[in-house]
């Protein structure tokens, strides 16, 4: 077989019609050639918009740094300041090693398996052999790369008008309003569903710095958690926060505002329906959610709590927590990541705090890595020539456009609960109108409660979200997957997890099904 081969190339190289044949491997590779240089300048821009965002944040936090340390650095002594800029120095460079070994890594992970291919292509064209030629191959990755840079980004910005909330559509109705928030009732999305007016209420109440979007992922794909509600008869409200940056009632709110809010809300929703309210809590909105209940002021009003994927005691995260406590205690301070308005009031910078968690799982989030992950995603079977993937493009839009400032006491609220672990009591380490917020209050008041987490969260980790059961008997339901799949994957009733269902070994109840079975007029079906 060898030798067949070698007779082969031998005679294309050698025999018949050589100038032929030479014209049109010289004309190939100047094609390809063209065509690599025009890769490569559209692989330095796609490097440009994929750093874009992290150098963004970087540049933010250093003028945050620069400010406080102009103040620190004169009332801290000179040793302590050395050491405390030598450990700053040190983590840093323990960053950049993550990040370096990582991109190397993945870089590695994409080129590898297409060596043999590039070298086949270049045979291929050198001794006109039959099979892709290296012109054909370059043009591909040409392609590729502008999909990647150009293409990809579009189809994420044009994801919008399916992604999320459309308040001025059809679909929504609105219940209430204050100075910060406004609350809209979610009506099902199916037509063969009507709300069940003697039905049990849920007001739901989204993250912070998430934002509230991704509750109502892609709708008209069946992936919507407050759908998913919603689309069971269940009476859905959603709370939804106003502008932060046109509302200065919301820029200075406090958590007792956020919970005088949620009363209000609660009382025009348990007067509408004549129920007690279920409050459900996704990530953050699970944490001010419990802390508003354990306050004593929602009393009569709320009656069942669901949180999913929220941090309760950050100081047991795995990640984010040991990297906080890899910091010099100087630099853990709220000071370096409070960004101040133009009108005076300050806030919390929302897309600090997004990439602080980036540098916390930097092997992960450096933006070389997110690069070659896409470049590997829309080359793979072939994607790369047909459509986008919508719950990509979606969840893309969402960490592109999504980050928003919070609220500073808020932000306080969340800042503790990472520094500071709940008392060996069941306190927390909030105080809300100057009382303890201490968790056996909610078995005292017979306020039931499903804690949802994500088996493979590394954002909010199983640690975290679990922290209450070491205090109260807390009913839990473990869900695959990460932070966004219950808003995502398992928000489509017909997955395998979907919310309002049993599934597991262990049987677990998703929230709606928990929801649908708390309510005495909840005939099953």
């Amino acid at each position: 077989m060898a030798s067949d081969e070698n007779q082969y190339l031998y005679d294309r190289m050698f025999q018949t019609e050589p100038l032929e044949r030479l014209s049109d491997t010289v004309e190939k590779l100047w094609l390809a050639s063209l065509a690599q240089g025009k890769e490569g300048q559209v692989y330095l821009n796609g490097l440009l918009r994929y750093f874009h965002d992290f150098i963004d944040a970087f540049v933010i936090s250093s003028s945050y740094f620069q400010a406080v340390e102009r103040k620190k650095i004169l009332e801290i002594p000179p040793a302590q300041t050395i050491q405390d800029y030598t450990k700053l120095l040190l983590l840093n460079v323990q960053l950049a090693q993550r990040a370096l070994k990582a991109s190397i890594s993945t870089i590695g992970q994409y080129y590898l398996p297409r060596y043999g291919e590039i070298t086949d292509a270049w045979i291929n064209t050198v001794f006109s052999r039959d099979g892709k030629d290296i012109q054909s191959l370059l043009s591909e990755h040409e392609a590729l790369m502008e999909k990647v840079v150009y293409e990809y980004p579009k189809a994420i910005r044009n994801i919008r008008s399916e992604y999320g909330f459309h308040f001025d559509q059809e679909g929504y109705r609105k219940a209430g309003e204050t100075e910060r928030f406004m609350l809209y009732q979610v009506l099902p999305s199916r037509t063969d569903v009507s709300v069940r007016k003697n039905g049990k209420p849920v007001v739901i109440i989204p993250p912070f710095v998430l934002g509230t979007n991704i509750l109502a992922f892609l709708p008209g794909d069946n992936k919507s958690f407050v759908h998913a509600f919603a689309n069971r008869g269940i009476p859905t409200y959603i709370r939804i926060a106003k502008n932060i940056w046109t509302t200065p009632a919301f820029q200075v709110m406090t958590g007792e505002d956020d919970v005088r809010d949620t009363a209000y809300f609660s009382e025009i929703v348990k007067k509408e329906h004549g129920k007690p309210v279920t409050l459900c809590g996704y990530c953050q909105g699970g944490f001010t959610s419990l802390c508003g209940i354990l306050s004593g002021e929602l009393d009569n009003l709320v009656d069942l709590l669901i949180t999913c994927v929220s941090p309760m005691d950050g100081t047991r995260s795995p990640g984010l927590a040991t990297f906080l406590n890899n910091l010099p205690p100087r630099f853990n301070d709220l000071a370096y990541g409070t960004k101040t308005l133009p009108n005076g009031n300050r806030v919390g910078d929302g897309k600090l705090m997004g990439w602080v968690y980036k540098l916390r799982a930097i092997d992960d989030e450096f933006p070389l890595i997110s690069f070659y992950r896409d470049m590997v995603m829309l080359s793979a079977d072939g994607k790369a020539k047909h459509g986008f993937n919508k719950t990509a493009l979606a969840i893309n839009y969402w960490l592109s456009y999504e980050r928003t400032d919070l609220p500073l006491e808020v932000t306080k609220m969340s800042f503790r609960s990472y520094n500071i672990p709940i008392t060996t009591e069941g306190v927390l380490p909030v105080r809300l109108f100057g009382r303890k917020l201490d968790l056996h209050r909610l078995p005292q008041k017979g306020v039931k409660w499903l804690i949802c987490y994500g088996e493979r969260d590394d954002l909010v980790e199983k640690e975290t979200a679990l922290a209450p059961r070491d205090f109260i008997d807390v009913e839990v339901s473990e869900f695959p997957k990460g932070h966004l799949a219950i808003a995502t994957s398992w928000s489509n009733p017909k997955s395998e997890f979907a919310l309002d269902k049993r599934f597991g070994e262990k049987n677990y109840r998703g929230p709606v099904l928990f929801q649908l079975e708390s309510d005495p007029s909840y005939k099953g079906g």
